[in-house]
C-alpha cells in the first residue's frame, strides 16, 4: 500500500463523504511497502488508538512512542508520520474527520468558541493520550466506542459517532493549554519543510543539491539542514534518497525496466549506489523485491 500524496504532500484520499466527513480504517505499519507511512497531511483531525505493537509517530517536530492502549490526537493540518518501533509490527485505529462535523458552518458559537483557538493553536499540533491520565483514558474509551459503532453499524450509527467525537472535543476542550494562536514561528518553519518536501517530490528523478533545496526557503545551506534535522529528525540528503527509493517500489512492481534503468529514472545516477541504499531502507536488494512482489 502506498499513501496518495499530492505535491504540497496533502493526502488525495477522501476522508468520509460531505455529508458525514468521517472514516473509521483498521491500519497496519504492516501494510506499507517500506513499513511506515511518509509525511503527509490533510484538513482533517485524527485520533488514533494503538490496539497490537509500538508506533514512532511524528507529528511536525514533536516525536512520540505510542505503545498498545495508548493514543494520539494529530490537529489539521500538521505535518505527520508513523514507523515501526520496538515491535515487527503495530496495529491501530484511525478516526479521522472534518472539524464542520462538530461546528456546523463556519462563525458558528461551536466554531468560535470552542474549536477555533485549539484548530489554530500551535501548541496542540498533537496530544499523546495515556490510560494513566483520568481524561485521557476518557478519550481512548471513546474513542472505543467509535471502534464498536463501526463494527455494529447500529440503526443510529452516524448520530451517535457524532455524539462520541463530541464528548472527546469537550474533553479536550476542559483540560489542554492552547498557548496563543495565530501565526507563529513553528508555523513559519512547518511551512518551510513543506516547501522542501514539495520540491523534492516534483524533481527526486532530477540532480538535486543541498544548495537548491535550501534555495526553497530563501535560507542558506547550513541553517536549511538545522531546520530541517530538528523537524523531521533526519537530514534533508536522507529524506531525499529515502523518497527515491519510495518512489521506485512502484517501478520494480508493474515495469520490467531493468535495476539500472529504474535507478536512473528515480533519480539515482549509480546503480550500485541504489542497491546500496534500498538494501539499507528494505532490508533485500531491489530483485529480491520485485521476485516477493510478484
Amino acid at each position: 500500500m502506498r499513501l496518495q500524496i499530492d505535491g504540497e504532500q496533502k493526502e488525495i484520499k477522501s476522508h468520509g463523504s460531505y455529508g458525514f466527513p468521517v472514516l473509521v480504517s483498521y491500519e497496519r505499519l504492516s501494510y506499507f511497502d517500506t513499513g511506515e507511512f511518509p509525511w503527509h497531511w490533510h484538513p482533517e483531525i485524527e485520533l488514533t488508538l494503538v490496539m497490537e505493537g509500538e508506533i514512532a509517530y511524528q507529528v511536525n517536530d514533536s516525536l512520540y512512542h505510542l505503545k498498545a492502549g495508548e493514543g494520539l490526537f494529530c490537529n489539521t493540518n500538521v505535518l505527520h508520520s508513523g514507523r515501526r518501533d520496538r515491535t515487527p509490527d503495530c496495529s491501530y485505529l484511525s478516526v479521522t474527520f472534518h472539524p464542520r462535523l462538530l461546528y456546523g458552518y463556519s462563525s458558528s458559537v461551536m466554531q468560535e468558541k470552542y474549536m477555533n483557538h485549539i484548530l489554530k493553536s500551535p501548541a496542540l499540533a498533537s496530544i499523546h493520550f495515556v490510560p494513566e491520565e483520568t481524561w485521557q483514558k476518557r478519550v481512548l474509551e471513546l474513542v472505543e466506542q467509535i471502534r464498536f459503532l463501526d463494527r455494529e453499524h447500529p440503526a443510529s450509527e452516524e448520530l451517535q459517532i457524532q455524539i462520541v467525537l463530541l464528548q472527546i472535543w469537550k474533553e479536550i476542550f476542559e483540560h489542554v493549554e492552547t498557548g496563543g494562536t495565530g501565526y507563529s514561528e513553528n508555523g513559519r518553519d512547518t511551512e518551510r519543510i513543506r516547501r522542501i518536501m514539495e520540491y523534492i517530490q516534483k524533481h527526486y528523478a532530477e540532480k538535486i543539491t543541498l544548495e537548491d533545496l535550501a534555495g526553497q526557503i530563501h535560507l542558506c545551506r547550513s541553517e536549511s539542514c538545522r531546520l530541517f534535522k530538528r523537524y523531521m529528525n533526519e537530514s534533508m540528503f536522507d529524506y531525499l534518497l529515502d523518497y527515491r527509493v519510495e518512489r521506485s517500489l512502484e517501478l520494480l512492481r508493474q515495469s520490467e525496466l531493468d535495476v539500472t534503468q529504474i535507478a536512473g529514472q528515480s533519480g539515482f545516477a549509480n546503480p550500485g549506489y541504489y542497491s546500496k541504499i534500498f538494501r539499507r531502507k528494505m532490508g533485500c536488494t531491489p530483485l529480491e523485491y520485485r521476485k516477493s512482489r510478484r
